[in-house]
């Protein structure tokens, strides 16, 4: 447990402006995902979730999304030598302040209190994972899957104990039911150094300007917290300014575990059945051939390789074909890999016309093309992939990949139903594995495109980068 009082200079909101956790990627929930959901807000003390998440909860309001509040104390521990509110008075008027605040964020809030102990949290555990059950078996009452149930709660490290408590109890009902899993730091901002590595691997959820006045008026209502009781010692501030400017930020901060695939997860077997099925009674499923997103997707793809030309050009997963036919012509031979027959067939006559191209009906990693390649293509195939098939793939590209060459990799950000893997992991893979030097890296909301250079023969591949720490951190 970290050693702290809210009395510490901590770290300055310059030296987190500084650090580059303004450039943290978007956190990939567009808002057609976020109002499909049902969010469960976990608060140890009532100004907790308007400092953690009051910006993504006035989002949810506007969205229409299902939130549900679970406030575990009262807060009455934190004045505890003031000489002029006893703890039970504190309590009244920090569910006052709760209930204020909240009218801020949503428009008919929906919480529960659990009146637990204020500093005691981590004793109480049994109640706390009852109450979470129960608001997760409401949720799911209204015929939500566990995939689209989150929940959103205090940083499991945030170096306060009932945080800490609940942090953990959350990750693990979130782990065990499938459930998404959003976690805020609060103190951690006061006593973490900005060189530490662990945010790096939080997301980024910018604030309107409607979402970051509905936050500061919530902010602002926890009174007994941000202005001091009385001038009496012992009354002093809990919350001073200097504290406050890390959640006035045009953004919020989460560590976000994605919902875990339940009742056993697709892997590269199922890959044909699957896509089979999607192709079928439709040439064009996910409009790469009208939408605008896999229109400029393509061109950036294709800016990023650092070749004009390529010797041998082989492409993962090729779909129907609309990447392939741009590749095709940049390589003086081209191989195109798909496991969906179906799909495979409007890939051939895409390439019809360039005798150099060549379709081949593969389920990668299991089976792999002949040759060797200086340009390798893994687009939107990498998370249909289990973990372990996903590593056989790297050493595959490993193998054939000749000294120097590309590997490009393009994948959407969101989570993917029924599959264990998702954009960000598929790259964090592809890193660890390979170690090898990057040569592009462009991430928006959406999606994540990296350019890998394989060693130059007879050097020696890059120390393998250190884990990129998870959302446990």
């Amino acid at each position: 447990m970290v050693s702290f009082t809210h009395r510490d200079a901590g770290t300055g909101e310059d030296a987190w402006a500084a650090s580059g956790l303004g450039a943290l990627p978007e956190l990939p929930l567009d808002a057609v995902e976020l109002a499909g959901q049902a969010f469960i807000v976990l608060a140890a003390h009532p100004d907790d979730e308007s400092l953690g998440a009051g910006g993504l909860m006035a989002r949810l309001r506007a969205l229409g999304a299902r939130v549900t509040v679970l406030l575990c104390t009262a807060g009455e521990a934190s004045h505890p030598d003031s000489p002029t509110t006893t703890p039970e008075q504190l309590a009244d008027v920090r569910l006052q302040e709760f209930g204020g605040a909240l009218a801020h964020l949503l428009p008919d809030p929906d919480w529960r209190f659990l009146a637990l102990p204020d500093g005691r949290l981590a004793a109480h555990r049994p109640e706390v994972h009852t109450a979470l059950q129960r608001a997760i078996a409401d949720a799911a009452a209204a015929g939500l899957p566990a995939e689209r149930i989150t929940l959103v709660a205090p940083y499991r490290h945030d170096g306060h104990t009932d945080h800490e408590a609940l942090g953990s109890a959350a990750a693990e009902a979130a782990g065990a039911g499938g459930h998404g899993l959003l976690e805020y730091p609060i103190w951690y901002w006061l006593w973490a150094d900005a060189a530490d590595h662990t945010w790096q691997s939080w997301l980024r959820l910018p604030l309107d300007p409607a979402e970051r006045r509905a936050k500061a008026a919530a902010m602002a209502a926890h009174t007994s917290q941000v202005r001091p009781l009385s001038g009496r010692p012992g009354d002093e501030v809990l919350l001073p300014p200097a504290f406050l400017e890390h959640f006035e930020r045009p953004f919020e901060t989460f560590a976000w575990q994605r919902p875990a695939a339940r009742g056993g997860a697709y892997a590269a077997a199922d890959a044909e059945g699957v896509f089979d099925a999607v192709h079928t009674g439709t040439d064009d499923p996910w409009q790469y051939t009208t939408s605008w997103y896999e229109h400029r997707k393509r061109a950036l793809t294709l800016a990023a390789l650092p070749g004009l030309n390529y010797a041998a050009g082989l492409e993962i997963g090729c779909s129907i074909g609309t990447l392939s036919v741009d590749l095709a012509e940049r390589c003086t031979s081209f191989t195109a890999v798909d496991a969906s027959s179906a799909a495979l067939a409007h890939a051939a006559r895409r390439l019809a016309h360039l005798p150099a191209a060549r379709t081949r009906h593969l389920t990668v990693p299991q089976d792999w093309p002949d040759g060797r390649f200086d340009l390798i293509v893994v687009s939107e195939v990498g998370y249909y992939l289990a973990p372990g098939e996903l590593a056989e793939l790297f050493a595959r590209v490993q193998a054939t990949l000749l000294p120097g060459g590309t590997l490009a990799l393009c994948h959407w950000r969101h989570p993917i139903s029924g599959w264990e893997l998702d954009g960000d992991s598929v790259h964090a893979a592809a890193r660890r594995h390979l170690g090898w030097a990057d040569a592009g890296l462009y991430r928006e909301r959406d999606f994540i495109l990296e350019v890998l250079i394989a060693p130059e023969a007879g050097g020696e591949p890059l120390p393998a980068a250190a884990p990129v720490p998870g959302p446990e951190g």
